[in-house]
């Protein structure tokens, strides 16, 4: 990152912990607030581009991108998730823009630390109290669902508490309101898509987020399954301290993906972080069926000793072990390129109907391009160009959505297509063909 480029986030984060605004949470309020982010984007990015290469064309000035995150920010939910994932996925944004909202995954416009009071005395009674007292004003991170606050508890163990927005539940349901129409226009265009299964999948897992007591859960069974690991460490729950709007886990002190990587980390170490990264998230699919399905850079510190903490379980898809079955047979069938297995997993997992025509060979490309390294057994980087960008599957639409890809795709594509891409900017080194084929063994 450059020096200006740094500057400029820094202006961003100063108006964004400086802003106020209120949480729109009206279908109508939300729909207006994201159309309008997304026009100021739109123009910013036509902008940017016809200047590529042009050293005297226009640059991201900090009022216009601060005014762009601030937009997306403060609708919180949904909306900043989306900016979450185009900050650090190719979906053929300048970098700049990039760089901008790569700020909103730790980051926006907090709500008072007075008001984090007031909710953890409602939620937790004395114990919420309790905490308040030693809450540091300035929250440390900002989620898409609720902001964190390091605090001490009464014996002296320092912990990060997350309390949830204020209203966030219901600017998800409006958020999803007018799904219906999009559904219906969808299936329309073409005619074999399941937008519907996509939108009800996501709808589902969002709300889950808005539990921290399943979260709390979650992060416990994640914890037992990498108690010992020697590259992974999951902070411990406190449940006494922890409700359906507060979460209060051990404090983890340690370096953010950004100082990390500016520190010009050595290619071991690079390669022993990724390889780990990758277990955590493809491994517990095949071993466990379970799937954290939000790898963006802001949910994990790098430790001191090669270690990495993995934060933030709320977004975690438990599957049945039948549908994971399933999974694996479609992973080494496009490992193996066997065309009588591939087809044979397409109808298996409903992508296809048998004795229904479809485009083999599209269908086949995707899979391929999806699975990207994983099909290659060699020791390599990760080219994101060689393989599924966001951008080619958004070009392509139309071939994947008449595949008829099951609504657990979702957050499928969603992790392979974000851990690929923070693996790749961070240069890590694996034979990821192994490495899924070894989790893929650890079925039980």
């Amino acid at each position: 990152m450059s020096d200006r480029d740094g500057q400029l986030k820094k202006e961003i984060i100063g108006k964004l912990m400086s802003a106020a605004g209120k949480l729109p949470t009206s279908t109508a309020g939300r729909m207006g607030r994201t159309a309008l982010a997304g026009l100021r984007a739109g123009r910013l990015v036509m902008k940017l581009r016809k200047a590529a290469g042009d050293p005297e064309g226009p640059r991201l000035d900090a009022e216009t991108a601060a005014r762009i995150v601030a937009g997306i920010g403060q609708l919180k939910g949904i909306g900043m998730k989306v900016g979450q994932i185009m900050s650090y996925i190719d979906v053929d944004l300048p970098p700049e823009l990039m760089e901008a909202l790569s700020v909103l995954q730790t980051h926006a416009q907090p709500m008072a630390a007075s008001e984090v009071r007031s909710i953890l005395a409602f939620e937790l009674g004395d114990r919420g109290r309790e905490i308040a007292r030693t809450l540091e004003e300035t929250p440390i991170a900002a989620a898409s669902i609720g902001q964190v606050h390091a605090a001490l508890l009464p014996d002296g163990s320092r912990v990060a508490v997350k309390v949830q927005y204020p209203g966030i539940e219901k600017a998800i349901e409006a958020d999803f309101g007018p799904t219906a129409i999009g559904s219906a226009m969808g299936n329309l265009l073409v005619p074999d898509a399941r937008v519907d299964g996509f939108i009800r999948e996501a709808r589902a897992r969002f709300l889950e987020e808005c539990d921290y007591v399943r979260e709390a859960r979650m992060g416990k069974r994640f914890a037992e399954i990498f108690a010992g690991h020697p590259v992974i460490t999951v902070p411990p729950v406190h449940e006494e301290y922890c409700s359906r709007r507060v979460l209060t886990t051990t404090f983890v002190d340690g370096k953010s993906y950004e100082r990390f990587m500016a520190e010009g980390p050595p290619q071991g170490l690079r390669d022993s972080l990724g390889a780990a990264m990758f277990d955590f998230y493809v491994g517990t699919l095949f071993r466990h069926c379970l799937y954290n399905g939000d790898p963006h850079p802001g949910n994990y510190l790098f430790l001191e000793g090669g270690r990495i903490a993995m934060l933030d379980h709320g977004c975690t898809r438990e599957f049945e072990r039948a549908f994971v079955a399933k999974l694996g047979r479609l992973t080494e069938a496009v490992q193996r390129d066997d065309g009588r297995l591939l087809h044979g997993s397409f109808v298996e997992l409903g992508m296809v109907r048998e004795g229904k025509d479809y485009d083999y060979e599209t269908a086949r490309a995707l899979m391929r391009r999806f699975y990207g390294p994983m099909i290659e057994d060699r020791v390599t980087a990760i080219d994101l160009g060689a393989g599924a960008n966001m951008r080619d599957m958004v070009l392509r639409k139309r071939e994947m959505m008449k595949l008829s890809l099951p609504g657990e795709f979702l957050f499928l594509f969603r992790i392979r297509l974000g851990l690929m891409a923070v693996l790749s900017r961070m240069g890590a080194r694996a034979n990821w063909f192994r490495s899924e084929r070894e989790a893929m063994a650890g079925q039980r």
